[in-house]
């Protein structure tokens, strides 16, 4: 028989740990956010469970009064694949930064992507290294003049949406790091999606690289800068509400609604759950307007789905039923 769920406030899920980030970090709003979201999800506290790398990000486990494990670099979707297929009930998430997932856990990155366990993954992006003093990442900018970098990056960046798309994600969203009511809504959306989801925030490190999204999250430009797609929505944008999207040819182009003849009918309508990724990544590309909100989310077999199948099919056209079937088959032998 299966007991209620608890109510629970924020305050259940906050550990007695001091929270060690730098005073302006927005690690801050995605803890809180976090916190926020998780009585409204309807999970058993003791079925949820946080897993980290390494990072500034990644002390997130040590904060919350939940089970979690603090991992090394890059490994930690490996260590969450494990503890997930372990026990298939629990709630797990991946907590990790763009150098902890971009960089040594590239590969772990992409194969539980591709392989759609049913977890979820929030990549703190603040396109730098902050826990150990300010290199270039995998996400930072041509040009970018770091501690490892002074004279200008070379290396041009990954955009993790694209990255992410093009190994097969089915559930991709983004967020700015300063905004966390939105981002609590995509936290709860991303708990209910049966299938690997990556939710990216847009994070500033105040100390290593002040104000990398500023152009798109502050709040004076947001609205004129940033587009937050809703399903069966519109793609309308603008502090008057009066840009949208049309696809020009093979491209994305900004229209004013009311000149030229448009009207909102013309605008693009947001559909995350089409299963051709085309505009999907189109949209993730797209630098104005800068796209947030669930962008894809595609319902499709999990990992642990085919698994069952397959176990299912082996022993209903297995011979063997049990261990000593298999041990006293064919030839024997009596060693004496």
């Amino acid at each position: 028989m299966e007991t209620a769920v608890k109510k629970y406030t924020f305050r259940d899920f906050a550990s007695d740990q001091e929270v060690r980030w730098c005073p302006g970090c927005d690690d801050y709003v995605i803890l809180r956010s976090m916190q926020k979201a998780l009585p409204e999800m309807g999970v058993k506290k003791e079925d949820v469970v946080f897993i980290s790398g390494i990072g500034c990000s990644s002390r997130f486990p040590y904060y919350m009064d939940t089970y979690g494990m603090h991992g090394i670099h890059g490994r930690a979707p490996a260590i969450a694949s494990g503890v997930k297929l372990a026990n298939p009930d629990l709630s797990v998430w991946v907590i990790t930064g763009d150098g902890d997932a971009m960089a040594i856990g590239g590969n772990h990155f992409i194969h539980v992507l591709r392989r759609n366990l049913d977890l979820n993954i929030i990549l703190f992006n603040n396109e730098i290294y902050g826990l150990t003093k300010g290199q270039f990442s995998p996400t930072s900018l041509v040009g970018q003049k770091t501690k490892s970098s002074p004279y200008g990056n070379v290396q041009p960046p990954f955009l993790p949406g694209e990255l992410a798309i093009g190994s097969q994600a089915r559930f991709y969203g983004r967020i700015g790091g300063n905004t966390p009511k939105e981002m609590a809504e995509m936290f709860i959306e991303a708990e209910k999606f049966k299938g690997t989801s990556l939710i990216e925030v847009l994070q500033n490190c105040v100390i290593f690289n002040d104000g990398c999204f500023t152009q798109y999250t502050d709040k004076s430009v947001r609205e004129d800068k940033q587009l937050h797609v809703k399903q069966n929505k519109p793609m309308i944008f603008g502090k008057e509400k009066d840009k949208g999207l049309v696809l020009n040819g093979l491209k994305l182009e900004v229209v004013t609604i009311g000149e030229n003849g448009i009207a909102e009918d013309d605008i693009l309508v947001h559909d995350a759950h089409e299963k051709d990724p085309t505009l999907h990544q189109m949209l993730v590309r797209l630098e104005y307007p800068l796209v947030t909100g669930i962008i894809r989310r595609f319902e499709d077999v999990t990992l642990e789905e085919r698994m069952d199948n397959l176990t299912a099919e082996v022993k209903t056209n297995s011979k063997f039923s049990k261990t000593d079937d298999l041990f006293y088959s064919g030839e024997t032998y009596e060693v004496n």
